[in-house]
C-alpha cells in the first residue's frame, strides 16, 4: 500500500462517514476530530510484509496496518499471495474441468458453459492457514463473481452412492518446492458446499481472476481457510465414504484443528476460520492536554457474529471489553474495531483479544498466536 500523509491518515481514521467508530469512555467521537494525531507506535514483535519466492514457495503478505473503513475490500494488486501461478500452466488451450468419478457420464465442463450462471457473490475473506507468524498479512478480502458449486453439480448425473466430491487444481511445477507439497486438492459433503455457499469463483473485485489468484477459475469457501480454496480448479470427482483424505488435507491437518491424524475424508472436520482479532496499529493522540492512545484492529472468523470481543494489556490486567460500538455483522469478511487506552506507566504492554463467550471457538486466541508487543514511553 502507498505510504501515507499525516492529513491523509487523519482523514481516513475520523471520516468514511463513521464507520470507524471511536467509541472512547473519556471523550466523545468528534472531540478526536479536534485532537492532535501524534503518530503510530510501532509493534516490537513486528515484521515487514512479504514478497518472494515462486510457485508452491511464494509468500506475498497484504500490509494490515493501513486498513481503514475505505480500504476493507482488498485490490487486486495487494491482496495476499500463498502459491503463485505454476510456469507450466498452458493458457494457449481452452480451459477444462474433468468431471469423473461417480457420475453416468464422465466428461468435461467448459468456462463457456459456466459464464452464464455467474453472478456476484458478495465480499469474502480469504486466510492461509499458515496466517499464525507476524505480520498475519496472509489474509484479505474480495468482491468475487462465480457459479454455486451447487448449480454446476446440479447439471451432472451424480449417482445414488456419491456422497462426496472432490476438486482438484493444476499443481505442478518444473522446479521442487521447498515449502509445501505439491497436490492442490480438497474432499467436501454436498451439505458443507451447500451450507457455506462454496462457489467457482471467476472474478475478483470486477476483473477477470489473476493469474496468481487461480485464472482462469478457483474454488472459494466461505469461511472455511483458504487451504480448501484450491485454484486452477481443473477436476471434479464424486466419490463415496470410502474417500481417502488427500495429500494436501493431510498436510493441512493440524492447521486447521484436526482430531488426530484422520486418514478419512469423512473423519475431517470443516476447516472452519475460528473467531479471531487482531490489533493492526496503536495510535498515539493528544486530546485535551492528555495522551489517549487508540488500538485499531480487526475481528474476523467465527460461526456467528459476537458483540463479546475483549482487549487485555499484560498479563497481570483482566481483560475489558472493546470500549466502542463495532458492529461484526457477518463471519464471511472481517469488522474494524478499535478502543481508546490511557495506560497508567511507561513501559512494555503486551496486547492480547479474547471473546467473552466459552460457546464460541476461539484457539488461536487461546493460544496466544495474535500477541502484539508495544512500548509506551509516555502517558
Amino acid at each position: 500500500m502507498a505510504a501515507w500523509t499525516r492529513r491523509t491518515f487523519i482523514q481516513q481514521a475520523l471520516g468514511a462517514g463513521g464507520a470507524l467508530a471511536l467509541g472512547l469512555s473519556c471523550a466523545r467521537p468528534e472531540h478526536f476530530a479536534g485532537g492532535e494525531w501524534l503518530e503510530n507506535l510501532s509493534f516490537l514483535d513486528g515484521k515487514q510484509p512479504l514478497q518472494l519466492g515462486d510457485g508452491l514457495d511464494a509468500r506475498f503478505h497484504t500490509d494490515l496496518t493501513a486498513l481503514t473503513p475505505a480500504t476493507l475490500i482488498t485490490p487486486n494488486e495487494h491482496f495476499f499471495v500463498r502459491t503463485r501461478c505454476s510456469d507450466l500452466l498452458n493458457f494457449a488451450r481452452p480451459w477444462q474441468i474433468a468431471v469423473r468419478g461417480l457420475v453416468e457420464r464422465p466428461g468435461e465442463i467448459g468456462l463457456d458453459e459456466l459464464k452464464p450462471l455467474v453472478k456476484p457473490m458478495g465480499p469474502v475473506l480469504l486466510e492461509c492457514a499458515g496466517n499464525q507468524h507476524r505480520p498475519f498479512g496472509l489474509m484479505s478480502a474480495a468482491q468475487w463473481s462465480g457459479v454455486p458449486l451447487t448449480a454446476v453439480l446440479a447439471r451432472l448425473n451424480i449417482k445414488a452412492e456419491a456422497t462426496r466430491v472432490l476438486i482438484s487444481g493444476f499443481d505442478e511445477y518444473s522446479s521442487k518446492p521447498h515449502s509445501s507439497i505439491p497436490g492442490a486438492s480438497w474432499v467436501f459433503t454436498f451439505a458443507e458446499l451447500e451450507q457455506y455457499g462454496a462457489f467457482l469463483a471467476t472474478e475478483m473485485n470486477g476483473e477477470p481472476l489473476p493469474r496468481d489468484h487461480g485464472f482462469p477459475v478457483r474454488l472459494v469457501v466461505p469461511r472455511w481457510f483458504s487451504c480448501v480454496d484450491i485454484k486452477w480448479v481443473n477436476e471434479i470427482a464424486l466419490l463415496d465414504d470410502g474417500a481417502r483424505a488427500t495429500s494436501q488435507m493431510l498436510e493441512f491437518a493440524s492447521r486447521i484443528n484436526q482430531q488426530g491424524n484422520p486418514q478419512f475424508a469423512r473423519d475431517f472436520d470443516p476447516a472452519l476460520i475460528d473467531q479471531a482479532a487482531l490489533p493492526i496499529r496503536v495510535e498515539k493522540w493528544r486530546l485535551d492536554e492528555r495522551i489517549v492512545y487508540r488500538v485499531v484492529g480487526l475481528m474476523w472468523g467465527g460461526e456467528r457474529p459476537t458483540d463479546k470481543l475483549m482487549i487485555r494489556f499484560g498479563r497481570d490486567r483482566d481483560p475489558v471489553p472493546v470500549n466502542m460500538p463495532y458492529a461484526q455483522e457477518t463471519n464471511d469478511t472481517w469488522t474494524l474495531w478499535s478502543h481508546a487506552w490511557e495506560p497508567a506507566r511507561i513501559g512494555f504492554y503486551d496486547i492480547t483479544m479474547h471473546i467473552d463467550d466459552a460457546s464460541i471457538r476461539t484457539w488461536r486466541l487461546d493460544r496466544g498466536l495474535h500477541r502484539r508487543r508495544i512500548y509506551i514511553r509516555q502517558v
